[in-house]
């Protein structure tokens, strides 16, 4: 038998056995979450003793009362308080902040997926059931996800990016060795044209968002952290061709010049945002264009210095405009700006991304517009309305907290229980 011929004997086996399946009934799964309290998010309500009934997966019901009686699976989580599954608009789940600059070259290639698997857990159980994973090499994110979704290994829901696209030079190229190690990373583009080729490629090999670096960053080495580094056309043409394979775009974007492009180029959600103008800041909310600003990892950053691996030339950047970017956030949750969650996991310990709650009520939110920027906010900046909210048709997807979060945020840092689709993490 020929190769080919083995292949399709193979995909005729398959087919028939969908086939046989499709005329089996399912029986479909239900199980009832119960606690003492729920906050729903969108109201900002408490609610007594809700009862929420998932089947399949997803939220087929949320009522308060006793729960009612049947043979369906109970999950009773005793005297907490329900919130929905915390999204994380900004992590790299393939990047360890134990291991950084030069260091980063004492290890294989694969490596980097094999810690990816340990990190995924990790965020699962922190509370995170969903996370934007904004640039990857090797597209590992994109295989990580397939490896969560078909059940092989623990971890939340993975919107992947693959790698982020950027200028030669820039902070999404690879500027860490010399000439006669010339490297350039897949994504660098250097036109409209080039742009436009590299979305295409990026979502053909399963990207579902497309991330973009228009300034320079704190961890690139010869740049300015704050000069842009793409053009408004490059950038309109990212945009314009993900828009059409609907897709969302990420900027990575420091300086004010590049945060303004972004925002005229039709970028969706801006990342970092540390030196925003009050131009920038106006041109968000014209724009309806989130912020999504990782405000809690300068203080990881700063306090573990060069132990990591960090050059000092990147430390001095993060001095820089480390209390900038907080103060900026501050004014832009003052003047109204969309806000998400996202805290550049992988920059600092994955597992401890809840620690930006904190962070953000202490510059400006109130706990409940902390909470909302990691559910329902982070659900509408997704463009998803399957996560974000405990309600009918989406993912049964909760945490439970001792304690009222709208009190003190911090006991977000500390879950007591992880529910994904229905299933209690271990």
């Amino acid at each position: 038998m020929t190769i080919w011929n083995g292949m399709r004997a193979a995909v005729a086996a398959v087919a028939g056995g969908a086939a046989l399946a499709a005329t089996t009934p399912a029986v479909a799964e239900t199980v009832v979450v119960t606690a003492a309290r729920m906050l729903d998010v969108q109201s900002g309500r408490i609610v007594e003793r809700p009862v929420v009934t998932v089947i399949d997966g997803k939220v087929s019901s949320v009522a308060s009362g006793a729960a009612p009686a049947g043979e369906a699976k109970r999950i009773d989580l005793g005297d907490v308080t329900l919130i929905p599954g915390l999204i994380d608009m900004h992590v790299h789940l393939t990047s360890l902040a134990e291991v950084g600059g030069y260091q980063t070259l004492k290890y294989t290639d694969s490596f980097w997926g094999a810690v990816g698997v340990a990190n995924a857990a990790k965020t699962l159980r922190a509370g995170f059931t969903t996370v934007r994973n904004v640039g990857a090499s090797d597209f590992q994110d994109v295989g990580l996800k397939e490896a969560i979704d078909g059940g092989w290994v623990i971890g939340p829901r993975i919107v992947p990016a693959g790698y982020a696209i950027g200028a030669t030079g820039g902070h999404c190229d690879d500027n860490a060795l010399p000439p006669s190690y010339d490297r350039k990373l897949p994504s660098v583009v250097n036109s409209p044209e080039e742009a436009r080729a590299k979305v295409r490629w990026l979502h053909k090999y399963g990207a579902e968002v497309i991330k973009i670096c228009a300034t320079g960053g704190v961890f690139s080495l010869g740049d300015s952290v704050g000069g842009q580094q793409l053009s408004v056309e490059e950038m309109r043409a990212i945009a314009d061709e993900a828009h059409m394979l609907h897709m969302k775009v990420a900027a990575h974007a420091h300086g004010d010049e590049g945060i303004k492009a972004a925002i005229v180029a039709g970028i969706d959600t801006i990342e970092h945002v540390s030196l925003a103008s009050d131009e920038a800041i106006r041109l968000a909310i014209q724009h309806k264009t989130w912020f999504d600003m990782d405000i809690y990892n300068d203080d990881y950053i700063l306090a573990t210095g060069t132990k990591n691996g960090t050059e000092q030339e990147s430390l001095d950047k993060e001095r820089m405009i480390g209390l900038k970017q907080r103060q900026t956030f501050q004014r832009a949750v003052k003047a109204g700006v969309m806000m998400s969650f996202g805290t550049d996991a992988g920059v600092y310990p994955h597992g401890d991304n809840a620690k930006q709650f904190a962070k953000m009520v202490e510059w400006g939110m109130t706990p409940l517009q902390a909470i909302r920027a990691a559910t329902s906010s982070a659900a509408q900046a997704l463009g998803r309305d399957d996560v974000g909210v405990i309600a009918p048709g989406r993912w049964g997807d909760m945490v439970a907290v001792r304690g009222d979060p709208l009190a003190d945020v911090s006991v977000l840092e500390h879950p007591v229980a992880v529910v994904k689709g229905g299933v209690r993490v271990d």
